[in-house]
């Protein structure tokens, strides 16, 4: 099993597929970072070298921000915002959504479970 940035790569995966088992990098990434360091898509996790695995871990230390230090990053965007006391900030704040979604039948995810509201009831037809 490779391990790259702290992250075990599964064997039986492709290699683009199992790069995007790193937080910060998806498909397109993974594609890229293939590519360029001459690896067939088609190859497998466990076919690699330790050469090769050497390689995509150089490269993803250069050009990528990914696990930990991306988590920090965005978790201190998303404290900045909540700072200012901006419009996203406030929604963050409050566990809504951020960008403009409908919150009247929707955003279940966001707000969590239903509540019940007492004292109210349906109208019968």
């Amino acid at each position: 099993m490779a391990r790259i940035a702290g992250v075990n790569i599964p064997n039986q995966k492709r290699v683009p597929i199992g790069l995007t088992y790193i937080h910060g990098i998806g498909r397109t990434s993974a594609e890229k970072i293939c590519a360029k360091l001459g690896i067939p898509d088609s190859r497998r996790v466990h076919e690699l070298t330790d050469d090769e695995v050497l390689r995509i871990r150089e490269a993803i230390d250069k050009d990528f921000q990914v696990e930990g230090d991306l988590r920090r990053t965005v978790a201190l965007n998303i404290k900045r915002l909540m700072d200012l006391g901006c419009y996203r900030g406030l929604r963050h704040r409050k566990g809504l959504p951020v960008h403009g979604q409908r919150t009247h039948t929707n955003a279940r995810t966001r707000k969590g479970p239903a509540k019940a509201i007492a004292g109210k009831k349906i109208a019968s037809k």
